[in-house]
């Protein structure tokens, strides 16, 4: 590899881990109306990533997938429709291997539905850079418009600081126009006040990479392999970091909560905390996103509930 070049690495913040627990526990306490529910339940579905990344995906299974990120629940529109209301809106995007980009560029061609790839050796990271530079590129060449890399966490851990930051600004080098997420695996990472300085080294790894328009850069929470994920107060440190280097630099940083949300309670839970940490910019498709396969249905599931009066059958919504 080429000499690491200097990036400048941010100060470490320590965490009050008691408060950020304390607070992060507040916000899905909330009491919200009926109204105000339907909204959130409609913006959690446009924010949704739709995952698979299994062992056994195969072309037809994305065309699936596809095919349920553009019309979420068929049948529930039907009946929205009939009363006046909106339809369910598109998710944000599909997310699948860089081998099946090509299949859901396809699918996908004039939805509107984003197409995101994890890349960069994906889950571990443990490949050789050059290897995990060419995924992306080849990702970003079948289509893909974001890329999902995840960090090395063992060079984090090993207190490789500068290693971790060129590697990020390289992969954001090779993304060209694709928007990137960078995936720290917090169930890693130990404690809160790593959660924090990896957020922040994220983030000024991939600014120092060139200039970012808002949401160009994401920081996310994990693979979905590794647990404990997306909870309340990793989410709640990694906005904080967000609203700082935004005071900072005036570039709005997005964010990924992903792994361990399935019920639209949680979900909702989150986007209180985003609006009161960072403000309703951030409630917004291009600033925030769910990775989280099981939550689709639990959203369509409450929003059939509030709309008919009554919760639809299971299987009334397609698995994908």
């Amino acid at each position: 590899m080429d000499q690491l070049r200097n990036i400048p690495l941010p100060a470490r913040r320590p965490v009050d881990s008691v408060m950020a627990t304390r607070r992060a526990d507040s916000f899905g306490k909330r009491s919200i109306k009926n109204s105000s529910k339907e909204y959130a339940l409609r913006l959690a579905i446009s924010m949704t990533d739709l995952t698979t990344l299994e062992g056994k995906d195969s072309p037809e299974k994305v065309r699936s997938l596809c095919r349920k990120a553009i019309a979420p629940a068929p049948v529930l529109d039907r009946v929205l429709v009939a009363m006046g209301a909106a339809p369910v809106p598109s998710v944000a995007a599909i997310c699948v291997y860089p081998n099946l980009v090509a299949v859901a560029r396809e699918a996908l061609a004039g939805s509107g539905v984003h197409i995101a790839s994890v890349a960069t050796g994906f889950p571990s990271g443990q490949f050789p850079l050059d290897i995990r530079l060419d995924d992306v590129r080849r990702a970003v060449g079948d289509g893909a418009d974001e890329i999902d890399m995840v960090i090395s966490r063992g060079a984090f851990l090993a207190g490789e600081d500068a290693l971790v930051a060129d590697e990020i600004a390289r992969v954001r080098e090779a993304c060209g126009p694709a928007h990137l997420k960078i995936i720290l695996e917090t169930g890693e990472l130990e404690t809160l006040d790593a959660v924090r300085y990896a957020s922040d080294l994220s983030i000024r790894a991939a600014l120092a990479a060139g200039p970012a328009k808002d949401g160009e850069v994401f920081i996310k929470t994990s693979t979905g392999k590794v647990t404990p994920a997306a909870t309340m107060p990793v989410v709640l440190v990694m906005l904080e970091a967000i609203r700082d280097a935004y005071r900072e630099t005036g570039v709005r940083i997005g964010m990924k909560p992903a792994g361990g949300i399935r019920t639209a309670k949680s979900a909702i839970a989150q986007l209180v905390m985003v609006h009161e940490t960072l403000g309703p910019e951030w409630l917004a498709p291009h600033l925030f996103r769910f990775g989280a396969s099981t939550l689709l249905n639990d959203l369509l599931r409450q929003l059939a509930r509030l709309k008919r009066g009554g919760y639809a059958a299971r299987d009334d919504f397609a698995e994908a």
